[in-house]
């Protein structure tokens, strides 16, 4: 059975402003997520999902129309406040997403298959996608996941600071650990991150972050529907609460529930966190087609 790419575009993104998830980058307007339905097809993916939604859903689908017939199957699910489970209501005033673990379980009746969750802003590279099909040929099971890390100097940003989940892993390659870190630069020539007290902390120029690129087998919506319904009877009322996916991994491998690899992706990332991203991104599409990674024209 083939893999399925499932796609988060539901976020707006705060920082950039705009539906980011359909600017075009690359020579004939394609979108920086076309380019990762692109390597998937690659890879040998049968489907994508995209999780938007319903308030942008025709915008969106305008820019897929037509495009990928016949090259892969596609299908819209949707991501809003008020699909929660039974026994929960919306609290007043609620306006953030609900998070990437709840955009995910978006998914639950759509995916049967070993499947691939990725965020519609960010730019692999076709590498990441190899990786992560040759884990699902020989490695995923039910407690078998995977993560694809990438090094945090590469995953920057010259405008302003980024978050990152910061990870650690065992000898075997299995993630120990991934800690959300908040506003990292480089400064003076080596990178830091501001701890909870606004201090700077100094980290490895080479220590692998979570870039969201996540490969899971279909067990991972029983744990998220456990998971979610536990975070909301915390979390519920506090109106900048996220259930993050990043966490829900953490906590299922603290408790002895799955494992999860961590692959290295030799291939570049990049995305746009600030406006002003989106030219160095557009130059690395360029180079990238004209060493003919990509063809000039995706479709």
């Amino acid at each position: 059975m083939k893999p399925t790419l499932l796609i988060l575009a539901a976020g707006m993104g705060s920082r950039y402003g705009g539906l980011k998830q359909v600017e075009p980058v690359g020579p004939h307007g394609e979108t920086i997520l076309e380019y990762s339905i692109f390597d998937a097809i690659r890879a040998g993916f049968g489907k994508v999902v995209f999780v938007i939604r319903k308030s942008f859903a025709d915008e969106f689908k305008a820019r897929f129309e037509g495009k990928l017939d016949g090259k892969i199957a596609v299908e819209y699910v949707y991501q809003e406040l008020d699909k929660l489970p039974e026994g929960y209501a919306l609290p007043e005033g609620r306006e953030k997403p609900w998070g990437t673990g709840h955009a995910i379980l978006m998914a639950k009746d759509v995916i049967r298959e070993p499947f691939a969750a990725i965020n519609a802003d960010d730019f692999y590279g076709a590498g990441a996608f190899s990786a992560i099909a040759s884990f699902f040929q020989q490695e995923v099971s039910k407690k078998t996941y995977a993560m694809v890390g990438y090094l945090l100097k590469n995953t920057l940003s010259e405008f302003g600071t980024v978050s990152r989940g910061i990870c650690q892993t065992d000898e075997a390659g299995n993630l120990v650990e991934i800690t959300e870190r908040h506003q990292i630069a480089r400064n003076n020539g080596s990178i830091y991150f501001e701890d909870e007290q606004g201090q700077p902390v100094k980290v490895d120029d080479s220590t692998p972050v979570s870039m969201n690129f996540w490969g899971f087998a279909p067990s991972i919506f029983n744990h998220l529907e456990t998971l979610f319904r536990a975070f909301l009877d915390e979390k519920m009322q506090q109106p900048k609460s996220e259930f993050y996916i990043p966490s829900v991994v953490f906590e299922l491998i603290q408790t002895g529930q799955i494992q999860s690899k961590v692959l290295r992706a030799d291939s570049p990332w990049f995305g746009v966190t600030y406006p002003e991203d989106k030219a160095y991104v557009v130059s690395q599409i360029r180079k990238l087609t004209a060493e003919g990674v990509y063809p000039e024209k995706l479709w």
